[in-house]
């Protein structure tokens, strides 16, 4: 049996009530997710062409591998950004797109864009509305208070997403999900392809 959730918690108790996936946890562990099955709400983002656009419109009715990450300024979340790269075309054949949303402000995605050579779209929700509706941010320790604020451009006031991964069908709805509170520890390019493989041939049949 294919397993669709990778969700690397100890011990967690999950609320399915609709009203806890706003909220902003205390901490990485406390996160509660949107679950497979589940839809992402149509909440707006801002893309590198400075134009905002609701998220399923995002989406544009495609297949699509969906990345959360912290931001810029974070070593591991470049790391990740660049081996999505890497695979990038292999994603594609196999019929999916690739985008990945951040608090960070436009500006500093076009920098993003440039330094590491990334084609996929980067989109921002700096107010952190999407990521809070996803159910996947939480509390950022004191230490990062004054970068947050400055790569969202004053709208982040203290919280990050924790890295994740989710593979969403054309209709927004979720397939696949990879989240887990330890931001060093990334899904790596190489079983995001099996899975999507996987996806892949459960839906030819």
């Amino acid at each position: 049996m294919f397993i669709r959730s990778l969700f690397f918690i100890a011990a967690i108790t999950f609320s399915f009530a609709n009203s806890i996936h706003a909220q902003i946890a205390e901490k990485a562990e406390d996160v509660a997710p949107l679950l497979v099955g589940e839809t992402f709400p149509n909440i707006e983002v801002i893309g590198t062409d400075e134009q905002t656009i609701g998220f399923l419109e995002v989406l544009g009715k495609k297949p699509t591998v969906l990345i959360f990450y912290r931001g810029g300024w974070c070593p591991y979340c470049s790391a990740h950004l660049q081996d999505l790269g890497e695979i990038e075309l292999d994603i594609i054949e196999l019929g999916y797109q690739v985008i990945a949303v951040s608090p960070d402000r436009i500006d500093k995605l076009k920098d993003i864009e440039l330094m590491d050579d990334i084609n996929y779209r980067l989109y921002s929700d700096a107010s952190g509305e999407l990521m809070q509706a996803t159910g996947i941010a939480f509390k950022a320790p004191e230490r990062y208070g004054e970068r947050l604020l400055d790569w969202s451009g004053g709208k982040n006031d203290g919280f990050l997403p924790v890295p994740s991964v989710f593979i969403v069908n054309q209709e927004g709805l979720i397939e696949f999900e990879y989240i887990n509170p330890n931001y060093k520890q990334r899904m790596s390019g190489a079983l995001l392809l099996a899975v999507l493989r996987v996806l892949k041939a459960e839906s030819d049949e």
